[in-house]
């Protein structure tokens, strides 16, 4: 077939962009008809959705980004004995479950985002699938916080105990569950945003302690997202918002960007947040001028792409707010990296170093306040490799032990094991 194929052929698993692969050929003909020329079918049904793994060599090896075949399901074990079996039912992006009995843990191959019916068939599907293989039934679920996730009403239906985990406390402890643990860590949780205990959306956090016993003491100065969920597929509405949280002028020429100013104005659908995530996409759109983009982090990526081991670091003051927490501002990176004057490789590597010499700066604070000597990187914003190797650097000079994701990606496919771990922690440790 491809060598009497003359042009350009695109082979790729049979799903919609986000969703898990589809497994019935009438189906996969029905809805990838206006995607796809032709289809390339087997007489051999398939049980359940298998997606490949994907790695990524960051911070000097080879790091998982997707559990898929060959890697998953995934076997851990647990430095204590779980009381009863548990299932935890992951976050709402990249879907993972993990399913937890005795001193056992088993995650789950790569589900996919739970926007639509087919991904909670299949997370159903594979959370039963586990429990059959393994013959352990759950006897208590966990679940992300955020109550409009559809995992965590999933959870409450099911008529079990209902364990409701933060986001960034899953991150963390499921970072501190591969290493061997010190009483003391600083985990920096960066991703795009989950929901804080205090009903923003954090995703900038820096995080003391151990499982069960997190404290933020560190963050991000806030701002608002115009358009809430629409903001992560459209980076210019970060960057206007961070343009208008500093009183200046984002891009009076359109329309639709003033429509959405209005609204920022009215904190109409503009929820707070501190998501390293959200910087990301507007330096994006400040330095590429990336409006839009088709899917997760293309912006971020494209930026990262563009570095070229130049630039120098922008100072980012910081103070405490009236919570104790220490926020990091980016309002002098706004200035620069809206500066025409200045190349825009460069902007894009000092943006990279700026961001890891803030995660230096307040380690060395911590380490002088708070004794700690062990510093954890998780959350997907540490997928790219130009701010993990500066910072993992930057760290090391200065005599840190740095932690990052080994078996478990750092990605919001590793949620269900730091629910599992943040479950424990409450109910045995």
């Amino acid at each position: 077939l491809l060598s009497r194929f003359d042009g350009p052929l695109v082979a790729t698993s049979g799903n919609l962009s986000g969703e898990p692969v589809l497994t019935n050929n009438d189906e996969v003909m029905r809805r990838l008809r206006p995607v796809a020329d032709s289809f390339l079918h087997h007489n051999r049904p398939i049980d359940r959705p298998a997606d490949d793994p994907v790695l990524r060599h960051i911070g000097g090896d080879y790091r998982p980004i997707r559990l898929g075949r060959g890697s998953a399901p995934l076997e851990l074990e647990l430095p204590f004995r779980q009381t009863r079996p548990v299932l935890a039912v992951g976050a709402h992006l990249k879907t993972t479950v993990a399913l937890s009995w005795d001193n056992r843990v088993v995650i789950s191959p790569h589900i996919g985002d739970m926007s639509s019916p087919r991904s909670l068939d299949v997370m159903e599907q594979v959370a039963a699938d586990l429990q059959r293989l393994y013959q352990v039934e759950a006897e208590a679920l966990v679940c992300d916080a955020h109550k409009h996730y559809t995992n965590h009403r999933w959870a409450k239906t099911r008529g079990l105990p209902v364990h409701e985990v933060w986001h960034h406390h899953a991150h963390a402890s499921a970072l501190v569950a591969e290493h061997v643990q010190p009483d003391n860590w600083l985990v920096f949780t960066w991703d795009g945003v989950g929901l804080g205990p205090d009903g923003t959306l954090w995703g900038g956090e820096a995080l003391l302690g151990a499982p069960g016993r997190w404290q933020r003491v560190a963050s991000w100065r806030p701002f608002r997202l115009p358009g809430a969920e629409s903001v992560g597929r459209e980076p210019w509405r970060s960057a206007a918002s961070l343009c208008w949280e500093l009183g200046e002028i984002w891009n009076a020429g359109q329309n639709e960007d003033q429509l959405v100013h209005e609204a920022w104005q009215r904190n109409l659908n503009s929820p707070v947040t501190s998501a390293v995530g959200r910087l990301f996409d507007a330096a994006a759109a400040f330095v590429i001028g990336v409006r839009e983009t088709s899917y997760e982090g293309e912006g971020p990526m494209l930026l990262e792409a563009m570095c070229r081991g130049h630039g120098s670091e922008v100072a980012l003051p910081r103070h405490q707010d009236e919570d104790g927490v220490w926020r990091i501002d980016w309002a002098p990176l706004v200035a620069y990296l809206r500066d025409p004057k200045i190349d825009a490789s460069d902007k894009a590597d000092t943006f990279h170093l700026s961001l890891a010499a803030a995660i230096a700066e307040l380690a060395s604070q911590f380490r002088e306040d708070r004794d700690v000597n062990v510093v954890g990187l998780t959350g997907g914003v540490f997928q790219n490799r130009v701010l993990t190797r500066h910072a993992m650097r930057m760290l090391k000079e200065r005599g840190f032990v740095v932690a990052l994701s080994e078996d478990v990606p750092c990605n919001d496919a590793g949620i269900s094991l730091g629910q599992v771990i943040e479950y424990a922690s409450h109910n045995i440790l």
